[in-house]
């Protein structure tokens, strides 16, 4: 078994530092990222760069640990700290002044080759101040097929390549060879090296900018500055953890397909919560896969933060201190564990999007049981990332590569107190964006048929899920490409809701051939699901490529959605009459205007058929809460004990918050109508009912075999 420690910071001797002189240098030092931001997309070539943001900058001490981050990719910040921490431990490795390290081995410190990092150190009169890291993704880093995943690897051997950590730049001079040797392994030189040449832009720019603080400041208050913030995280996060109740939780999330085969794999979460501490024990998890899913230890720490901090951290400036709060507990050798030489080249939209997935749904439960925090709760956002790249000739016979960053437009998960963002994209970015439809064109020789908004997408619940944005594709300028296609999610609904929410839409790939003539659709051709991994698909200009993508999860039970509110989402095509009818109970007179009396009748005549089977009358209590589980569940205390009731007053538990022994379980068939949902063969979803009201309090994406596990036992 293996633990690991989120870092620990080397005090720094105290020193007098006002609280303006000190806000000022924090300021200066989190608004420099985003100096390194501009800098980056300014010299970059790439729209995954320029439009997309799938990238990182962050400001390190000579330690590793991260004292402040941009807002892009949130997975990266512990991994490029993992790179300078190699570096220092390199034995007879030389860190001089203007030196820059590459890097993008997932099994020394990256997430997975496709992420290429730069890290510099920053020294000034001499001295070492602090190190600056950038990384982006890349569409191509070579590898056995074009954009560097590869589905039928079986080994790391077989994808791009790995650059363990060499000196790119030595004493401020490029090392042409060098960039020229790494950049020979990519079917895209031109966009690599462009890349790469502004991550040496990226890193200057914060040299500068440190330079310039220390010469007005003094190395030593610039030191004491950035290990106070990291202090000063990992203090509020404490304090808030105190005021959140203890207990352990769990949550689990499913991916499907590593590439060779139809597999269902597992990550699984147990977070053990006490006092001012986390403990994530991913030990239940799925063992490693034979295919490119697979993340290292490195990427399961990534997914981690990429969970943590938009959740618990929402308001405290994201750097090391937060993940001084909690430990990470995995074996090797899990599909999040992953050993050498296990494949990894889709880490980051598989295995490690999981991961943040199962992070934020645990996270969210133990919100859910405080007065204070819960109506912070929100359902699973963008439950995956679906890829679609595109690669080979264009109309004017160059090498031209997409990957195409628009999935990043799935739904946002419901909030307790709101409805989810449509195409609000997943918490693990917090400032997604996707190019214009017009910059795609431009850059790639492709043509949208559409871009929109996809019905039913958005998890149903008392507050809905955001929906997700679905897309058609040709070819456009060009007769033929190589398209590679991949996803997790297919057959998983992994945005699933929270207290009786639904989960959000799985994803749905679809290929026409002969279904375009001259970029117009014909209403023809031959049709067919791609499922989760169809992999590398020739696509010409008559084929067309379709995708809907996941919505985020709803949260409460659906049968709670003002009548008002299903309406207007029925008039704005949000969800589909059949949604309306069957899952919200909404019932319309022949003008189309709510008939609320026919509305409630439906509501109660299907909460009736939610308690067919019941045995027995349930025990009744009625008393003032002393606590909750969510916003149905209340914590009662009867006689020294304590209880769990539903609100209309059923004992579901005693002296434990084991609730779900006292509810009622019903198998959901999916999909069905309004509910897109399809689900893989070892997968089941399990809908939990109140027996005294037929209120839905839960809903469970379980694996068929395995019983549903107690998700929240407090501690008392």
């Amino acid at each position: 078994m293996t633990s690991t420690h989120l870092s620990d910071v080397n005090d720094e001797p105290a020193i007098e530092l006002n609280a303006i002189t000190y806000e000022v240098i924090r300021n200066r030092l989190i608004s420099m990222t985003d100096d390194m931001r501009l800098a980056l997309q300014s010299a970059s070539g790439s729209p995954t760069v320029t439009e997309a943001s799938d990238f990182f900058t962050g400001i390190y001490l000579p330690d590793g640990a991260f004292a402040s981050m941009g807002f892009q990719v949130t997975y990266q910040a512990p991994v490029v700290g993992t790179l300078i921490r190699h570096i220092n431990a390199k034995p007879g490795q030389q860190v001089r002044d203007g030196d820059m390290f590459l890097g993008n081995d997932p099994y020394v410190g990256a997430l997975h080759q496709n992420d290429v990092q730069l890290a510099g150190p920053i020294y000034v009169d001499g001295e070492l101040i602090a190190w600056a890291g950038v990384e982006a993704h890349e569409t191509d880093v070579g590898g056995m097929d074009f954009a560097s995943w590869s589905p039928k690897a079986r080994s790391v051997y077989q994808e791009g390549m790995r650059i363990p950590c060499v000196k790119l730049v030595d004493q401020g001079i490029l090392r042409e060879d060098v960039l020229d040797m790494i950049l020979t392994a990519s079917r895209l030189p031109a966009q690599l090296g462009l890349d790469i040449r502004a991550f040496v832009a990226t890193v200057n720019v914060a040299r500068e900018r440190i330079t310039g603080l220390v010469r007005r400041y003094g190395a030593a208050t610039i030191r004491h500055v950035m290990q106070r913030m990291i202090e000063a995280s990992k203090k509020r996060l404490q304090e808030r953890l105190l005021q959140l109740p203890d207990g352990d939780f769990h949550a689990q999330d499913f991916l499907e397909h590593d590439g060779h085969e139809n597999r269902l794999y597992k990550i699984d979460v147990s977070l053990h919560k006490r006092g001012d501490r986390l403990r994530f024990d991913f030990s239940g998890s799925s063992g490693q896969a034979p295919g490119f899913i697979n993340c290292t230890r490195a990427g399961l720490i990534g997914g981690v933060t990429g969970g943590l901090f938009p959740t618990l951290a929402y308001d405290i400036p994201w750097n090391q201190g937060l993940l001084d709060c909690c430990e990470v507990v995995a074996p090797d050798g899990l599909v999040c564990t992953a050993t050498f030489p296990a494949p990894v080249g889709s880490a980051t939209v598989e295995t490690i999007w999981v991961v943040s997935n199962a992070v934020n749904a645990v996270l969210n439960k133990l919100l859910s049981c405080s007065e204070e925090f819960s109506h912070r709760v929100q359902a699973v956002n963008s439950g995956t990332m679906a890829t679609f790249n595109l690669g080979g000739r264009n109309q004017f016979g160059e090498v031209f590569g997409l990957h195409l960053m628009d999935p990043l437009a799935g739904g946002a998960g419901a909030f307790a107190t709101a409805d989810g963002v449509c195409a609000g994209g997943p918490n693990n970015a917090p400032v997604p964006s996707i190019a214009d439809v017009e910059r795609n064109e431009q850059v790639s020789p492709l043509f949208y048929l559409y871009r929109r908004m996809a019905i039913d997408t958005g998890g149903h619940g008392r507050h809905r899920g955001g929906r997700s944005v679905e897309l058609s594709l040709t070819l456009g300028g060009i007769e033929s490409a190589d398209a590679l296609i991949m996803t997790h999610g297919a057959e998983v609904p992994n945005s699933t809701g929270l207290d009786g929410g639904l989960p959000g839409s799985t994803v749905r790939q679809r290929f026409g051939r002969g279904a375009v003539q001259a970029g117009v659709p014909t209403g023809k051709g031959e049709w067919s699901d791609l499922g989760p991994k169809p992999g590398h698909i020739p696509m010409t200009c008559r084929d067309v490529f379709e995708v809907t993508w996941q919505g985020g999860g709803g949260v409460g039970d659906p049968l709670l959605r003002s009548p008002e509110n299903v309406k207007q989402d029925l008039d704005r095509g949000v969800i589909s009459p059949e949604a309306a009818a069957s899952v919200y109970g909404l019932v319309c007179d022949a003008k189309a205007h709510i008939d609320a009396q026919a509305t409630q009748e439906r509501r109660q005549e299907m909460r009736r058929a939610r308690l067919q089977g019941l045995k027995a009358a349930p025990a009744m209590w009625h008393a003032p809460a002393k606590g909750r589980i969510g916003e149905r569940l209340m914590l009662c205390e009867k006689e020294g004990q304590t209880l769990v009731v539903s609100a209309a007053g059923a004992v579901l538990s005693e002296g434990s918050t084991q609730w779900r022994q006292g509810a009622l379980a019903q198998r959901l068939t999916l999909p069905q109508a309004g509910l897109p949902i399809r689900l893989h063969e070892d997968l089941a979803v399990t809908a939990w009912y109140c027996p005294a009201s037929g209120d839905l309090l839960a809903v469970d994406v379980h694996g068929k075999s395995e019983a549903v596990r107690h998700d929240v036992l407090l501690s008392f």
